[in-house]
């Protein structure tokens, strides 16, 4: 397999722990991006201005972005290795039953990952590099954040790409979250369902956060000011 050079001398616990420290980084970072972003109903201002903070952290930003940008990496490489191990696995016939008993989540997460990782390309394509519409880059040159999303948005296909790149995320974390706490040894037979609960309620939110912003700028919904106060 491919990645059989670099996973050699790591056993599968040690992986699946990589993957789960990895991923709790990445939870952390989707919840914090999805805060930061619900600014846009409070308006122009408060949006502009949490963009212009951050901008102004300059090194610890971008100490961030690469400890955000090896997370990924390292995510995506014990992703594929424990993929590429659990096929051969299934070649073998005793897991096929098991399989058949796990969840869609579970099973398409390798398929979520990639569709996830294509988003990701786009995303920061269309945003951070603004290399996909004028206006949007325009804007984003000026600092214009807030309309720099509006009119990223007002485009319905790449709205709807993001909304359903949000519900395939929903699904991963629901699964991803809910195999961290097992990993980390958090869960067991009484604590399985309220986790798995709470794994669940997690994607939602993260999907209903970010999903209402391109439905706000297709149907029109103004900013709400008055959530500034």
């Amino acid at each position: 397999m491919p990645c059989a050079p670099l996973t050699r001398g790591l056993s599968s616990v040690a992986r699946k722990a990589l993957m789960a420290l990895t991923g709790l980084v990445l939870v952390g970072f989707v919840l914090g991006h999805m805060s930061g972003n619900l600014l846009f109903f409070r308006g122009p201002e408060a949006l502009d201005a949490y963009a212009k903070w951050l901008h102004d952290l300059g090194p610890l930003l971008w100490a961030a972005r690469v400890t955000l940008l090896v997370a990924v990496a390292i995510h995506i490489w014990v992703g594929i290795s424990l993929a590429a191990e659990n096929r051969a696995a299934r070649a073998g016939g005793p897991e096929v039953a098991a399989t058949r008993r796990a969840s869609l989540a579970s099973r398409a997460m390798p398929h979520t990952g990639v569709v996830i990782l294509g988003f990701i390309a786009f995303h920061l394509l269309h945003f951070t590099f603004r290399a996909v519409n004028p206006e949007v880059a325009a804007a984003g040159d000026a600092g214009r954040v807030h309309d720099m999303i509006r009119l990223g948005f007002a485009d319905p296909l790449v709205s709807a790409f993001y909304i359903v790149a949000m519900a395939l995320l929903c699904l991963h974390l629901s699964h991803g979250v809910s195999s961290m706490f097992q990993t980390l040894g958090l869960r067991n037979e009484r604590w399985r369902g309220p986790l798995d609960l709470a794994a669940a309620a997690y994607g939602w939110v993260i999907f209903l956060g970010f999903a209402s912003i391109p439905l706000a700028v297709l149907v029109g919904i103004p900013p709400f000011p008055a959530l500034a106060k």
